[in-house]
């Protein structure tokens, strides 16, 4: 009976002690899981911090505060149940094992399932917080590329980001494979060669779009921010992607094209242009002489050349006979490439062309037409009978 109490007192005691210890940990890792987050945040960011020559510190924290919690909280868990020993030592199910040449049947616990389950939740916690330090490097990055002058840089950064991330994630699904669900993670990758052709096959539009991506960067026919037309499509290029580019329209669409169609197809890079042309035919009236015409020609063929934001070939004809009109041609070229500018030097000579028709007596013609009388050509037929 005293042996019996004994150990009953002893179990109880036990059991007490580690439900406290639960209580006690669960509870400190709750209460100070931010403070302990932040703390952490600052240390990692002291590894940045030369790297960054900027004041980054409350964009690393913001970016790390979050994933560090969960790993915290996920960690505080683990520690807590892990000190419960009752529950955890009752086997869920048994799976047959081969051990040797004799199958022998592995129980598998609570505690078992549980470490599983934890070690998941904190390997993918920890690369959360690895593709959260990515993002803050390509940040840091981006600032130091817009305060340069060329915007190559402007476009590899994020291409970059992307191309790591995805790797870090490549290499968090076999972690997770190998660690957690004990897969042979060199038989698999081995596997996957095997059928490699396949994969490929199936993924041969992405591939190409890829190696599009690749091209692209080499190639430089455009950076991000340039204005180019392709397919059709034009606007302004927001991003180059592993897959397509990124095109905001002169609509304010977002065009997605792939980057195999970027490169395959004609593409026009409006912002390597070092003039807009301007080519447009207006007709005056039919009313105007021969002489006055080419002397409106001659002062606008003048003005265009002398003015500041054309090219020296600009030039404007008498084209040809309409069918309610003289029809004048005007070719030139602007300098200015900014939109609003061409705008308004275009707008700004057009006022100068209405001036110089209006000033020679003449005037723009419209589309007319001329009623004709037939009855007094058959008087004066009749009349010269009589005669």
């Amino acid at each position: 009976m005293l042996d019996s109490a004994f150990f009953e007192q002893v179990f109880w005691g036990n059991t007490v002690k580690a439900y406290c210890l639960f209580g006690g940990i669960l509870l400190i890792g709750l209460i100070f899981k931010r403070l302990v987050s932040k703390l952490l945040s600052k240390l990692l960011f002291k590894l940045f911090q030369r790297f960054s020559q900027q004041a980054h510190d409350d964009t690393f924290v913001s970016l790390l505060l979050k994933p560090i919690e969960v790993f915290m909280l996920f960690s505080t868990l683990y520690l807590a149940i892990n000190q419960l020993k009752h529950p955890l030592e009752v086997t869920v199910f048994r799976y047959s094992k081969l051990v040797g040449k004799v199958k022998e049947a592995i129980p598998v616990t609570l505690g078992d399932c549980i470490d599983r389950l934890f070690l998941f939740l904190i390997i993918l916690s920890v690369f959360w917080i690895i593709l959260r330090i990515i993002d803050f490097i390509s940040h840091v990055l981006l600032f130091k590329a817009s305060l340069t002058e060329s915007k190559s840089d402007d476009q590899l950064v994020p291409f970059l980001k992307e191309l790591f991330k995805t790797v870090v994630v490549f290499i968090g699904f076999f972690t997770l494979l190998g660690a957690v669900f004990e897969v042979n993670v060199l038989t698999l990758i081995t596997g996957l060669g095997i059928g490699g052709i396949a994969i490929a096959l199936a993924a041969k539009e992405s591939l190409e779009n890829l190696i599009g991506s690749f091209t692209i960067f080499l190639d430089k026919p455009f950076v991000v921010g340039d204005l180019v037309k392709v397919d059709g499509v034009e606007g302004t290029v927001e991003k180059v992607g592993f897959r397509s580019t990124l095109i905001r329209t002169t609509e304010k669409t977002m065009a997605t094209i792939p980057n195999k169609g970027m490169i395959d197809g004609v593409l026009e890079n409006m912002s390597l242009r070092n003039f807009r042309r301007v080519k447009f035919s207006f007709g005056i009236t039919y009313e105007t002489n021969a002489e006055t015409i080419k002397k409106i020609v001659d002062e606008i063929r003048m003005y265009i050349y002398q003015h500041q934001d054309t090219s020296d070939d600009g030039n404007a004809y008498f084209e040809g006979f309409g069918d309610s009109s003289l029809n004048i041609e005007v070719i030139y070229f602007v300098s200015l490439t900014a939109y609003n500018d061409f705008l308004s030097i275009k707008q700004e000579i057009n006022f100068k062309i209405m001036e110089i028709v209006m000033r020679n007596k003449s005037d723009f013609a419209y589309p007319t037409q001329r009623l004709i009388n037939d009855r007094s050509n058959e008087k004066a037929v009749g009349n010269d009978a009589t005669d």
